[in-house]
């Protein structure tokens, strides 16, 4: 099981966190996917890969917990950034070392943030394993446990979405 964490626990927790903004909340659903999946071993047939299922598993988890958030009061914008805050995000995915760059991506990120925000959680899930994580639509349909056609509306109205979401806020 340590290998599997090894090789799997980046990458699971880089999907979590951008669906639950947080990652303190990010790093118990990854906890909590893997004890789920130790405990369902058995039920993995092979039909997809494991990489697949496990992120089934996480990406189902990480629904559960935003439902359960639902119900309780939100949090203020800076507890639901990455550990380093949006400057070191921004840094490191965006790129650019001077001060304008840094400011500029920073915003960026914040209004990529809040436009992801307005998405429902089955629209985050997919928008982030396919442009963050790079999954294939059928790895997707695998992960979020339902067919091609269903993976290929969601993102299609996922982007048409987020698209508006960002034109609101950018004021294009």
């Amino acid at each position: 099981m340590r290998i599997l964490v090894e090789r799997y626990q980046d990458r699971l927790v880089a999907v979590v966190v951008g669906m639950v903004r947080n990652h303190d909340d990010a790093l118990e659903v990854v906890q909590e996917t893997y004890i789920k999946a130790f405990r369902n071993l058995d039920g993995f047939r092979g039909q997809s890969s494991f990489y697949t299922w496990i992120y089934r598993i996480a990406v189902n988890q990480a629904i559960d917990l935003k439902r359960r958030e639902s119900r309780r009061v939100t949090v203020e914008f800076d507890e639901v950034l990455p550990p380093g805050g949006v400057d070191e995000w921004s840094q490191s995915s965006v790129g650019g070392n001077d001060t304008f760059s840094r400011v500029r991506n920073r915003e960026l990120v914040a209004k990529v943030y809040e436009a992801m925000e307005s998405l429902t959680p089955n629209h985050r899930a997919v928008i982030i394993l396919r442009e963050v994580d790079g999954l294939s639509y059928e790895e997707i349909s695998d992960a979020v446990d339902c067919s091609l056609g269903t993976v290929m509306s969601r993102l299609h109205y996922a982007r048409k979405a987020l698209q508006r979401r960002l034109e609101e806020i950018i004021g294009s």
